[in-house]
């Protein structure tokens, strides 16, 4: 793929320009400005760092691959996880931000011991450093090297690392959610730009829906047996992972606990939910058209969906290659720079937000109980460390992923069988006063050994498992929650005042009501919650 010099100027000023712009609006004076951006970001500011935050460089390539491979069926993670994040910010938001907490494994303490937090908190470093860290530098690697052939993956990896590291490192998240704000609005600018260069190539909607309209290339609902998203799996599997991801996973819950108030976390978050109903033009349907342009000029490929492994082994079509070569094929010079730095900013936001989790995690969850003396700065030192011990490890440990590709293939399907009792966890711990600390530490621990069974029966001993991941989730955290229920009602009452404390009672909702009355609709974040509910319906019912 060849790009233009006046590209390349393209991508490396704005390369330049994240960094200044993030060092020039870093805070790290104390632990609360370093860790939380001193708690005073707008809603807008949340919203926006949010999807920086959680559209990483694979998920881009993994979208429009997707919509290349099977249509649409993968916006069904979207759109559930929009009503996930309703439910999120009507319920679980206003505790995490009253608590005053700085991670999620807190929280855990705050309702039930430290025994969960401590347990949590590993879990989530762990995964961090050698799944999403790692992980990230390496897809991102790989989909540069597509567009820099010549250049050494290593290199590219140390790079990636460099720019990201360079203001999170010193400016904290602060510095990450200012740069989240700009890299958000050219991600979304761009990849805008790239759909109607694709929709325009292809011949308008209209063409598009006569080469696509039968079958289900362009319908969210798919038989109980497809292989992407089983309309059972839609219902009841979606919607516990998206709750994982968007109500426990302190990559993305730093980003709303930095919010100046109950109010703007709740906007903030209904914001990216808005956000993400876009994602089906903007990320999804461009891979489609790729497959209806002959993006790899491969003649005979079929009109029924074929799996990507056989894409690639039988046409030698590799999907990960789907928006690189849409942007060269379609864009001119300098839009090209412009695309290729909304690549960079999916990449460097996300391993932004990884280093910045596990430095908050690590200081607040274990070194904060080690030396209880520490102060602010000290704190603020100890995480700067923390992000650049991980940073290292994640540089040196990505390029041996390629030997690993699971860790890469099935992060979903894996996150899938961790998921369960951390959400069962949670949502009892809200909604159940009497869950107590045994029940919620019990229901950790055999929801790990269940997905450590199943993980190691599937791809140690080859177990053929006849059954979605969507489908196995839920079932995993019926286990979690039956485990939970059990153990606490068997032990003994938990503490009252982490209870009065910590759970959701209808007196909150009346009161919230009372509060609510006079605010004009547009501020009202009930009614918001509402019309983004009827967003996502329509959405699913145009394509159902």
């Amino acid at each position: 793929m060849n790009i233009s010099i006046v590209d390349i100027i393209i991508l490396t000023l704005f390369i330049v320009g994240i960094v200044w712009w993030a060092l020039r609006n870093g805070k790290s004076s104390d632990s609360t400005s370093y860790f939380l951006a001193g708690r005073n970001m707008s809603w807008p500011v949340v919203g926006l760092s949010l999807f920086a935050a959680s559209v990483s460089s694979s998920a881009l390539m993994g979208h429009s691959g997707e919509g290349f491979i099977t249509g649409i069926a993968v916006f069904n993670y979207n759109w559930i996880s929009v009503l996930v994040m309703v439910f999120f910010a009507l319920f679980f938001l206003p505790f995490y931000i009253k608590s005053g907490i700085f991670t999620m494994p807190e929280f855990l303490e705050k309702r039930f011991d430290k025994r969960s937090r401590y347990y949590f908190s590993f879990i989530t470093i762990f995964g961090n450093v050698f799944l999403d860290a790692a992980a990230t530098l390496y897809t991102g690697a790989l989909i540069i090297k597509l567009i820099f052939p010549e250049a050494d993956l290593f290199w590219i990896i140390l790079i990636m690392a460099v720019v990201a590291g360079s203001y999170t490192i010193i400016g904290g998240l602060s510095s990450a959610i200012n740069a989240d704000m700009i890299q958000a609005t050219i991600l979304i600018i761009g990849s805008g730009i790239l759909y109607f260069f694709a929709l325009h190539e292809i011949g308008g909607w209209e063409e598009l829906y006569n080469r696509f309209g039968d079958g289900v290339w362009l319908k969210l609902t798919r038989p109980i047996d497809d292989p992407t998203v089983p309309w059972l799996g839609m219902w009841i599997g979606i919607p516990i992972l998206g709750f994982y991801f968007w109500a426990n996973n302190q990559v993305m819950l730093q980003r709303v606990l930095s919010a100046r108030s109950i109010d703007h976390g709740r906007k903030g978050v209904l914001f990216v939910g808005f956000l993400y109903l876009f994602t089906l033009f903007i990320f999804i349907l461009p891979g489609l058209i790729g497959r209806g342009i002959n993006l790899f000029g491969v003649e005979n490929l079929p009109n029924e969906i074929v799996d990507g492994g056989t894409l690639k082994s039988t046409f030698g079509i590799n999907t990960d290659q789907v928006y690189p070569r849409l942007i060269v094929k379609l864009l001119p010079v300098g839009l090209i720079g412009l695309i290729l730095a909304a690549m960079i900013s999916a990449l460097t936001s996300t391993l932004s937000a990884t280093l910045s989790s596990v430095s908050t995690l690590f200081t607040m969850d274990f070194y904060s109980r080690f030396d209880k003396n520490a102060d602010s700065k000290k704190l603020v030192k100890v995480g700067r460390i923390t992000s650049l011990v991980v940073l290292v490890i994640a540089i040196l440990w990505a390029p041996f992923i390629q030997r690993f590709d699971s860790l890469v293939s099935y992060y979903q399907e894996v996150v899938s069988y961790l998921a369960p009792p951390i959400v069962g966890t949670f949502f009892l711990g809200l909604f159940w006063k009497r869950s107590n600390a045994k029940g919620a530490l019990w229901s950790l621990i055999s929801g790990i050994l269940v997905a450590a069974g199943i993980m190691v029966s599937k791809y140690i001993f080859g177990v053929t498992i006849p059954y979605h991941f969507l489908l196995i989730a839920p079932v995993v955290m019926v286990f979690s929650i039956g485990v939970n229920v059990f153990v606490s009602l068997l032990s003994g009452q938990p503490d009252p005042e982490k209870v009065a404390q910590n759970t959701w009672t209808i007196k909150i909702w009346k009161e919230e009501t009372e509060e609510l009355k006079g605010v004009v609709w547009y501020k009202n974040f009930r009614v918001l919650a509402i019309l983004l509910v009827l967003a996502c319906f329509t959405m699913y019912f145009l394509f159902v």
